[in-house]
């Protein structure tokens, strides 16, 4: 059942905690006279960065996450890559510039 029920009137939303039948809250809800949208459960084993930017799409159906890179991690293309390495200090061979 539902562990507890948070309502916030300025955003005039309910959030509900625990597991319920939707159709059950959508029902009474509906009998408000408000506009009601359920927002889907996406589990997080769906995903492995659940909160990386771009994962969620507000236009997107109901559970869709889309893939994405792992966030931590950054990476160079070669070009980039070489211009980088061109002034490092670790470089015996690099440019200095005095």
């Amino acid at each position: 059942g539902a562990k507890s029920v948070d309502v916030d009137w300025k955003e005039q939303k309910a959030t509900v905690y625990g597991f319920v039948e939707q159709k059950k809250v959508l029902k009474v809800a509906k009998a408000t006279g408000k506009k009601v949208e359920p927002w889907p459960y996406v589990p997080y084993e769906l995903m492995a960065h659940p909160y990386a930017p771009g994962v969620y799409d507000k236009k997107a159906p109901p559970n869709f996450v889309r893939g994405t890179d792992e966030p931590g991690v950054a990476t160079f293309n070669p070009i980039e890559e070489r211009y980088a390495l061109m002034f490092s200090d670790d470089n015996p061979y690099a440019c200095s510039i005095m």
